[in-house]
């Protein structure tokens, strides 16, 4: 009998402490400064997929899920899997005193608040919200700012995986509580990608696949 309170006790311990670190990371999160946020130190990447000068990392995620994709028709009277519109779905952990904390969801959804720089996309556009304090970021590939996975050492180094990414907001989002984690977001970089390209299967026109992946986010926002 005392056996089984002592396991109740650990478990219930347990339960607590992870319980405690995932407060201390939101009140942590909820109070992040720009002086803080050169504490996040992305590897070095290729001026492609490099943010402009003036903005600084303040966050980043591991990413855990899957790409989607749906089987079209082609231009010669074939089949083949496509990404667009992008289907994301993933959850971006934090580790804190060991253990995965879910900071961030990625997923694709409609622009509720766009800047302008591209036109609202009735397929959704690739977004990510803070597990925190619901502000979101929507973001695209604005130019030339993609490398195939496996042509850098540093930052993308598995080859035959989607490629890393540089993506510019297009949109932000404050939580309904005014929560501002990543309201303020201006560039996400996608790096040390694995996992997740388009399969390499025939298929039938509406068939749909998902592809697990991983990848690190890391989150930037203008210099103060």
């Amino acid at each position: 009998m005392s056996y089984k309170l002592g396991n109740k006790t650990i478990k219930t311990a347990r339960v607590s402490g992870l319980l405690l670190a995932a407060l201390a990371l939101a009140v942590s999160f909820s109070i992040v400064t720009p002086a803080s946020a050169q504490s996040v130190t992305p590897p070095p990447t290729p001026t492609a997929i490099t943010p402009p000068a003036g903005n600084s990392a303040f966050l980043v995620g591991h990413a855990l899920g899957t790409q989607g994709y749906t089987c079209l028709p082609t231009s010669t009277g074939g089949t083949s899997w496509t990404i667009n519109p992008a289907r994301p779905e993933a959850t971006l952990f934090a580790t804190v005193l060991g253990q995965p904390v879910q900071i961030i969801t990625h997923f694709a959804s409609i622009n509720a608040n766009p800047n302008g720089k591209l036109p609202v996309a009735l397929g959704g556009n690739a977004t990510w919200q803070s597990s925190f304090d619901t502000s979101k970021v929507w973001a695209a590939v604005l130019g030339p700012h993609s490398i195939p996975a496996g042509s850098d050492a540093a930052s993308c180094p598995n080859t035959g995986s989607i490629p890393c990414l540089l993506l510019e907001s297009i949109g932000n989002q404050k939580g309904p509580t005014g929560g501002n984690l990543l309201a303020q977001t201006t560039f996400v970089q996608r790096l040390n990608t694995n996992g997740g390209s388009a399969p390499t299967t025939t298929c039938s026109v509406g068939q749909t696949q998902l592809v697990p992946y991983t990848a690190d986010y890391f989150f930037y926002r203008q210099d103060q």
